[in-house]
């Protein structure tokens, strides 16, 4: 049995984390695991919620990745996370915009960043952190966004720089299995507000992963108050109603308590059900 579990978790944006992997996080900080939470970008393009926020927009001068900064402290303490750090520094890297908007090719982008630059700023932590595990993103970031597929580049990488002096046992991506995602879209159910549309958008609902290829599932129920705290707190981007949530475009969905992998490198421990599914991301080590 290890000493100490250590987890180290790469995302995109401030709330990428607590919408994919809030549950996750609190669960593992709960029985005292180590949980290290790295953000590449401030997330400075996102859409704005609140009419009374929308003067932090980039169109209306900016300020809106210094308040998410807030944002996502706020997220970690509902997730009892303590340590949370942006890659090379706040501000760093910048949002890079969806995939073909202009903004993929301004100068200081996380898209088109120096691979190696950022990688070796990530392996830094891990030499430090010495984790077992990481999580991140597969090859095509979850739903294709370019900084999620720079971030599963430069975690794969900084794993590759760190092995010589720390070896990463396990690495995983994201993942919603897509009979899983057909039922949290579902708004015809019992709670679910009416404020929220049904249509799904390609923007705010990733196709979802063959359930076969999803080899990890999270309990996380225990914590889904802690992963709808966390996800309130980040209110320029997510409205959170009961259970349900939405983005800037207002469709709907329900926050899911279990949380998917799929192990891309390491070891793969027993599992039970159907597709014989791990229920510890730390199984086999």
């Amino acid at each position: 049995m290890m000493a100490e579990r250590r987890l180290l978790l790469v995302h995109a944006h401030p709330d990428d984390e607590s919408i994919e992997t809030g549950a996750t996080m609190a669960r593992y900080a709960a029985e005292g695991a180590g949980v290290t939470l790295v953000t590449c970008t401030l997330g400075e393009l996102g859409e704005i919620i609140p009419p009374e926020l929308a003067h932090l927009t980039a169109d209306a001068g900016g300020g809106l990745g210094g308040y998410r900064i807030g944002e996502l402290a706020a997220a970690c303490a509902a997730l009892g996370v303590t340590d949370q750090r942006f890659l090379g520094g706040a501000g760093r890297w910048h949002d890079s915009g969806m995939m073909g908007e202009p903004a993929n090719d301004q100068p200081g982008a996380f898209w088109r960043g120096p691979l190696e630059e950022a990688a070796a700023a990530l392996a830094a932590v891990i030499r430090e952190v010495q984790p077992q595990v990481m999580v991140s993103y597969d090859a095509d970031g979850y739903y294709g966004h370019p900084d999620h597929i720079q971030a599963h580049r430069v975690t794969g990488r900084a794993r590759e720089l760190a092995a010589p002096h720390w070896q990463v046992a396990k690495l995983y991506a994201t993942a919603m299995p897509r009979s899983v995602l057909a039922e949290v879209t579902r708004l015809d159910v019992p709670g679910a507000p009416a404020r929220f549309r049904a249509e799904p958008s390609a923007r705010t609902l990733p196709s979802g992963v063959p359930d076969e290829q999803v080899s990890t599932e999270i309990d996380g129920a225990a914590y889904l108050p802690a992963k709808l705290a966390a996800m309130a707190a980040h209110a320029t981007q997510v409205t959170v109603d009961g259970e349900f949530f939405a983005l800037a475009d207002q469709v709907g969905q329900r926050v899911c308590a279990r949380e998917y992998y799929t192990l891309l490198a390491g070891p793969r421990g027993p599992g039970t059900g159907p597709f014989e599914r791990e229920n510890d991301l730390f199984a086999g080590l």
